[in-house]
């Protein structure tokens, strides 16, 4: 539960960004590109602060470093409703993005060191699935208070976050602290490439990169690739809190999965479920069809989410868990910069949706090959 809501925060924080986009478009009067750019800077930071904050955590405990994570992503907001340009946005938008994508990673590791086995592969997935929560709580506030108050204040609302590591301050074990002061990032790095590990780093890395590229470039432009469709359902609450929804027995299926089948077998279904949900979407002509192919693809893309999550850390042992997560999970954030900057540029050039939605069919297919004939399964402790 302490993880979990730390990592509802997080989401949280993505998912608002989503829907200030089309707020900030229209005030600082943005071109595509730029609104792109916008939603890109954030997981260019996230891609440092992967590797940064899991190295640190390996060095000087995951309890101290995911405090400072949340502190830094937190108190960012703050500073963001005093941004006046995009520039200023942008520079503040970076920082914050720092502080998530350390967070998850800590996280990660902190759960995958405190369980084994099956059990550890469920806590993992569940924990992920407070990434849901985390878009219903920015809903909320997205429909309901955003239209009264506007995004600044939003915002600031969020920046409240930073008293929740007094609860983690107090409730997390100490056991989660263990440190290794005399860990160098450089030798860890090169650890991960070495031949017991270099084969998992790589394929994880592709799986990471294709998973996010999908991720981040169709859910951060879903509700302006709706509107330019003519879809006004795309601005109702109900739509928004389904999509949302639709997420959590993704991830509550594939936590159930994982004492039935192996991690790569269920990977594989939700990466077809997900092909299957952006081929739909990309062809997609009517109101219900455009539902239902959203919340296909919020139940196998979130869902893939969390079975990487519970798959990435046993690939390395403890004491370099935190570095291999960070770092793999670090050029995922390459994908993640990609996604959303290649669709605006896309659409600005006046590629339809169909073939923009062409480019994440393409990418999964070559994640299956990488999941099929690549990745190996090793459970270690």
């Amino acid at each position: 539960m302490v993880i979990g809501t730390a990592w509802l925060f997080d989401a949280a924080d993505v998912a608002l960004l989503s829907f200030i986009m089309s707020l900030l478009k229209k005030e600082m009067t943005l071109t595509d590109g730029q609104i792109g750019l916008v939603s890109s800077i954030t997981t260019v930071g996230m891609m440092i602060g992967a590797v940064l904050f899991g190295y640190l955590a390996d060095k000087f405990g995951k309890k101290n470093i995911i405090i400072i994570t949340l502190l830094l992503f937190s108190v960012s907001n703050l500073f963001l409703a005093l941004t006046t340009d995009v520039n200023q946005f942008l520079l503040v938008r970076f920082i914050t993005g720092i502080g998530l994508g350390g967070e998850l990673p800590v996280a990660t590791t902190i759960i995958a060191d405190s369980f084994s086995g099956h059990q550890r592969s469920k806590m993992l997935i569940l924990v992920d699935s407070f990434w849901a929560i985390g878009w219903i709580f920015a809903s909320l506030l997205a429909f309901l208070f955003m239209p009264v108050y506007d995004w600044r204040p939003t915002v600031i609302i969020t920046s409240v976050m930073a008293l929740y590591t007094l609860v983690i301050r107090r409730h997390l074990p100490e056991q989660t602290n263990v440190k290794n002061e005399k860990l160098q990032l450089s030798v860890t790095l090169k650890k991960i490439w070495s031949p017991e590990f270099r084969r998992a780093t790589l394929c994880l890395s592709i799986l990471w990169f294709i998973i996010m590229f999908t991720y981040y470039g169709m859910f951060l432009w879903l509700p302006s690739v709706l509107i330019k469709r003519g879809f006004s359902v795309v601005h109702s609450f109900g739509y928004t809190l389904l999509m949302s929804f639709a997420q959590l027995p993704g991830y509550f299926l594939a936590a159930y999965l994982m004492g039935k089948l192996s991690r790569k077998k269920v990977l594989g279904i939700y990466l077809i479920g997900t092909i299957i949900g952006a081929f739909l979407f990309g062809t997609a002509q009517t109101v219900w069809l455009v539902v239902l192919s959203s919340c296909i693809l919020s139940f196998f893309t979130l869902g893939a989410w969390g079975i990487m999550i519970a798959l990435t850390p046993t690939q390395y042992p403890i004491e370099i868990r935190g570095v291999g997560i960070g770092f793999t999970q670090s050029i995922g954030r390459i994908g993640a910069t990609i996604g959303p900057y290649l669709i605006g540029f896309s659409l600005g050039i006046g590629i339809n949706v169909a073939t923009v939605f062409s480019y994440f069919v393409i990418a999964l297919i070559i994640g299956i090959l990488v999941l099929a004939f690549g990745m190996v399964d090793i459970d270690r402790q």
